[in-house]
């Protein structure tokens, strides 16, 4: 078999990364448009990810977040995205790196990216890094997967990675 020089893996995966940063920089500086909602799932441990030691702890390998009505401070560079959830009642602030990102779901449209976790751990490495400090502001997880929504009134099913449990914030909150 031929040797593919060229890398048509790498580079069909890099431009699909960039669908993902497009759409995180429009929802960054228009919102989000009509029905649509995000769920992302990344590599907690993945190099350059920036969450709280207490999330870390719930979600030591991957996690899931839902961008939809209750996220702020949404930035999107080259190279990563930093946004503003509330886990329990308590606003964290995340940053991801889009290498680290495993799993970009849109359910409105529906659209569905999926890389390869190999490569996020190829391009990032492999060590783990020490949880950044709890800051105040938000991030999501994986395992079970945290859906931060602010008021969901509807019962969409969800569309959680493999193995995830998503759990809705609202089936905890006082009625």
């Amino acid at each position: 078999m031929a040797t593919d020089h060229i890398r048509y893996d790498v580079l069909a995966r890099d431009a699909l990364r960039g669908v993902l940063r497009r759409v995180l920089t429009d929802a960054a500086e228009h919102g989000l448009p009509g029905e649509h909602h995000f769920y992302i799932t990344f590599l907690s441990t993945a190099e350059g990810v920036k969450l709280s030691s207490r999330l870390l702890a719930q979600y030591p390998e991957e996690m899931t977040i839902i961008l939809q009505h209750q996220f702020w401070d949404l930035v999107v560079t080259e190279e990563r995205f930093e946004v503003g959830l509330s886990f329990g009642g308590i606003p964290e602030r995340l940053t991801v790196p889009f290498a680290a990102v495993t799993r970009f779901l849109d359910p409105s449209a529906p659209f569905d990216l999926q890389f390869d976790a190999s490569d996020a751990v190829a391009e990032e490495a492999p060590a783990k890094l020490p949880a950044a400090p709890a800051t105040p502001l938000p991030a999501p997880a994986a395992r079970p997967a945290v859906e931060a929504k602010a008021d969901e009134t509807t019962d969409e099913p969800s569309k959680p990675s493999e193995g995830a449990e998503v759990v809705r914030l609202d089936r905890f909150r006082k009625k």
